[in-house]
C-alpha cells in the first residue's frame, strides 16, 4: 500500500520557546478542559488514531487540562456547539457546515485542513442502465442534504445542464438511503465510506463517485477567539497532530487494524478506502477553491443567503 503524505504546520523556534516558557502548569487564563468533536465516520482516521492512542491527554496533560469528547455526527451540531462553547475544536467538520455557519454569522475559523476524499462519496443504483445524468432524469434519488453528497448530485446532473429539479430528490440520511435502496423503494442512493463499500461488495451499479465533481473537504476548526486567545493551545494543538500522522505514517498497518475494529470493518475495506483519502493538514490554494466551490453550490441551492468572505475563514 501507497505511503500517505500527510502536510504538516511546523512550530516555529518563537512558538517552542514561548511553549516552554509554559513550564508544564497552566495559567490562570487557560481552560480546565478542552472538548474536542469526535467522529470517526466514514474513514476519520486520524480521530480514531488520536483517542486510540490519548494524543490530545497526553499532549495537554503538562498544562492541567483535561480532555474530553463530544460524539456529535452533524455538522449542524458540531458548529451549534462550537458556537456555545460546549465544543472548543471541532476535529472533522465539513466544509459546507462551516461555510453555513459563517454565513449566518457565527464565529468560526478553518485552523488546517482534516481530509479530502471525493472518490469515497458516491452515487450507486441496482440499474445498470443508468449511465448518464439523463437516465436519471424523474428517478427517485435519496441522501443528506446540505452535504458533499448533495453537492455530487447537483455537480454530477449539472455535466448535463440538468438541476436538481430534474429528479425527485429525498432527503435521507446515508443509512436509510441504502435500506430504500435494498428494498427498491429509490432509484439511487447517494452513499459514502462503508456503505459505498457495502455498496459495491453486493453488486451496485456505481453512477458517479465524486471525483471531478467535488472537493469533498473536511477541515479542523476554532472560533476565532479562541485561536487569538489561546495561541499556545494552538500549537499544542499542532504538535498534537504530527504526533498523529507521524503514528500513521511509521505505523499503517498497526493505524488501519485499529480503524478496523473501531468501525468493525474487514482490514480489506479499510485498505482499500483508505486509499481513497488525503490526509494532509496543510491549506493550499485548491483548498480554498474547493470551498469556494462548495460556496457556490450552496448559495445556488438556496442553502444560504450571503455568501461569505473565503479568505477571511482561514
Amino acid at each position: 500500500m501507497k505511503k500517505k503524505f500527510f502536510g504538516l504546520v511546523m512550530a516555529t523556534c518563537v512558538a517552542a520557546t514561548i511553549l516552554t516558557g509554559c513550564g508544564g502548569s497552566k495559567t490562570e487564563e487557560m481552560p480546565e478542559k478542552l472538548v474536542f468533536s469526535y467522529v470517526t465516520a466514514p474513514l476519520n482516521v486520524p480521530t480514531i488514531i488520536e483517542k486510540e492512542k490519548g494524543i490530545f491527554a497526553s499532549t495537554f496533560e503538562d498544562m492541567g487540562i483535561d480532555v474530553e469528547y463530544a460524539e456529535l455526527t452533524s455538522g449542524a451540531d458540531q458548529t451549534q456547539a462550537l458556537a456555545s462553547g460546549d465544543v472548543q475544536v471541532l476535529y472533522a467538520v465539513g466544509a459546507s457546515s462551516v461555510i453555513l455557519s459563517a454565513a449566518n454569522g457565527a464565529d468560526i475559523k478553518v485552523l488546517n485542513m482534516y481530509s479530502r476524499s471525493p472518490k469515497a462519496f458516491c452515487l450507486y443504483s441496482r440499474d445498470e442502465s443508468i449511465t448518464s445524468p439523463e437516465a436519471l432524469r424523474g428517478k427517485t434519488v435519496a441522501g443528506p442534504a446540505g452535504t458533499n453528497l448533495h453537492e455530487l448530485l447537483v455537480s454530477y446532473l449539472a455535466t448535463a445542464n440538468m438541476t436538481i429539479d430534474d429528479v425527485n430528490y429525498v432527503n435521507m440520511s446515508i443509512p436509510d438511503a441504502k435500506a430504500a435502496l435494498d428494498g427498491g423503494s429509490i432509484d439511487a442512493a447517494l452513499v459514502a465510506g462503508a456503505t459505498a463499500y457495502q455498496a459495491k461488495q453486493q453488486g451496485y451499479h456505481l453512477i458517479a463517485d465524486g471525483e471531478g465533481l467535488i472537493d469533498a473537504i473536511i477541515a479542523v476548526a476554532v472560533t476565532d477567539e479562541f485561536y487569538n486567545k489561546y495561541p499556545e493551545l494552538i500549537e499544542k494543538l499542532t504538535q498534537a497532530q504530527q504526533e498523529i500522522a507521524k503514528f500513521i505514517n511509521d505505523n499503517e498497518a498497526e493505524a488501519l487494524e485499529m480503524v478496523a475494529a473501531t468501525l468493525d470493518l474487514e482490514p480489506a475495506a479499510v485498505e482499500e478506502m483508505y486509499e481513497y483519502y488525503n490526509f494532509s493538514t496543510e491549506i493550499t490554494e485548491e483548498d480554498k477553491q474547493g470551498f469556494q466551490n462548495t460556496a457556490d453550490f450552496m448559495l445556488e441551492s438556496g442553502m444560504i443567503e450571503n455568501r461569505p468572505d473565503i479568505n477571511s475563514l482561514f
